[in-house]
C-alpha cells in the first residue's frame, strides 16, 4: 500500500495552496464569523473552479469522482488556510446523494450543482444535534433513522468555540426525499467521508499552527537569543511535528481504504495532533497568542471543534477497538 502522494497529487496541493494564499482567507474567515458570507462565497467559487467539490461526485453527475485521496489532499489545504463554511458537509452530502441516486430522483437534481459549486449544502446525520452554517447553505439535508429530508428553516445560531463555525438546529419535518434501509447505509458512508475530511482539515490546521509557531520562535528573543534556539522549545516543536507526521500516513491510508476503523484512527490521531499543535502555539506565543487581532487565533479556535466534529476522540477510539 502506498502512503506517499504522487507528483500529480502534490502539484494539486501546491496549486490550492498558492490560490488560497493569494485569496486573503483570514479576512474571509472574520467576515464569515460576523455573518457576512460574501468573501467566503467568493472563495467557495474559486475552490469549485479548481474542481474541489467535483471530486466527491461521480462522473455520471458531472463530477470527477469519487476520489477520496485527492479530496483529502484538498481538505488538508483548506484546513491549512482556515477556509470557512460547510465544506466537509457539502462533500458528505454529495456522497450521501450519490449513494441514493437510484432511489431518490431529487439526488440527481442536486448532484450536478453540488459538483460545480453552484450550491452548497450542510448535513446532519442521526447522531448529530446541529447543522453547520445552515444560514449560508443552499440546502440542509437531515437523516433521521431511515428517512432523508430536506429541512425548511432552522433555529437561531448556537455559540461555538470557533465563531466561523455557526451551529443551527434544523426545523422538524421538511420534504421527504428518500426512505428505507438504503438511507441508513448511505448515511453511514457519508459519515465516514465526513470524518475523513474533517481529519484532513484538522491536519492542515495543525500544519499551519506549527509553521506559524516555528516562524515566531525564530523572531521572538529572550536573554538576547531567539527562543527557537532554546532546547526546551526545540523539543516542544519537535514533539508537535512528530504528532502531525504520525497522523499523515494514517490519513492517506484511510482515504485509500475508506475502512471505518481506519478512518476513525485517522480522525482521532489528526484531531489530537492539531489540538497539541494549538497548545504549543499558545504556549510559545505567550499572551499575544490569545488576542483576536492576531491571525493565529483563527486557527487556534478551530482545533477543538474539528477534534470533536464527526466523531469525538472517545467515539473514534471505540470504533478502532471494535475493528
Amino acid at each position: 500500500m502506498r502512503f506517499l502522494l504522487d507528483d500529480e497529487q502534490r502539484a494539486f496541493a501546491r496549486a490550492l495552496d498558492a490560490m488560497l494564499t493569494a485569496a486573503d482567507t483570514p479576512s474571509a474567515v472574520r467576515a464569515w464569523g460576523a455573518g457576512d458570507h460574501g468573501p467566503g462565497r467568493a472563495l467557495w467559487s474559486r475552490l469549485a473552479d479548481a474542481g474541489v467539490f467535483a471530486l466527491a461526485v461521480p462522473e455520471a453527475y458531472d463530477g470527477m469522482g469519487p476520489l477520496p485521496v485527492e479530496l483529502a489532499v484538498a481538505f488538508v489545504e483548506l484546513g491549512r488556510h482556515a477556509v470557512p463554511g460547510p465544506v466537509v458537509e457539502t462533500a458528505a452530502a454529495a456522497v450521501l446523494l450519490s449513494a441514493l441516486a437510484q432511489e431518490c430522483p431529487a439526488a440527481k437534481e442536486w448532484l450536478p450543482p453540488l459538483a460545480s459549486g453552484q450550491v452548497s449544502a450542510t448535513l446532519r446525520l442521526d447522531e448529530g444535534r446541529y447543522v453547520l452554517d445552515a444560514d449560508a447553505a443552499d440546502a440542509v439535508f437531515v437523516v433521521s433513522g431511515e428517512e432523508l429530508r430536506l429541512a425548511h428553516g432552522y433555529g437561531p445560531p448556537r455559540p461555538s468555540a470557533d465563531p466561523a463555525r455557526r451551529l443551527f438546529r434544523p426545523a422538524a419535518g421538511g420534504e421527504l426525499l428518500a426512505s428505507g434501509p438504503a438511507v441508513r447505509e448511505a448515511a453511514g458512508r457519508a459519515g465516514s467521508w465526513a470524518a475523513l475530511l474533517t481529519a484532513a482539515q484538522a491536519l492542515g490546521v495543525g500544519d499551519a499552527l506549527l509553521a506559524r509557531t516555528v516562524a515566531y520562535a525564530g523572531q521572538r528573543t529572550q536573554f538576547g537569543a531567539a527562543i527557537g534556539s532554546f532546547q526546551a522549545v526545540k523539543h516542544r516543536l519537535a514533539d508537535t511535528l512528530i504528532g502531525l507526521e504520525f497522523a499523515r500516513p494514517l490519513l492517506w491510508a484511510a482515504a485509500l481504504s475508506l475502512d471505518p476503523a481506519e478512518v476513525a484512527a485517522a480522525k482521532v490521531t489528526a484531531g489530537e495532533a492539531a489540538y497539541a499543535a494549538a497548545r504549543t502555539a499558545l504556549q510559545l506565543h505567550g499572551a499575544v497568542g490569545y488576542t483576536e487581532e492576531l491571525d493565529l487565533s483563527l486557527w487556534l479556535r478551530k482545533t477543538r471543534p474539528l477534534r470533536d466534529a464527526w466523531g469525538t476522540p472517545a467515539a473514534c477510539r471505540a470504533r478502532v477497538l471494535a475493528g
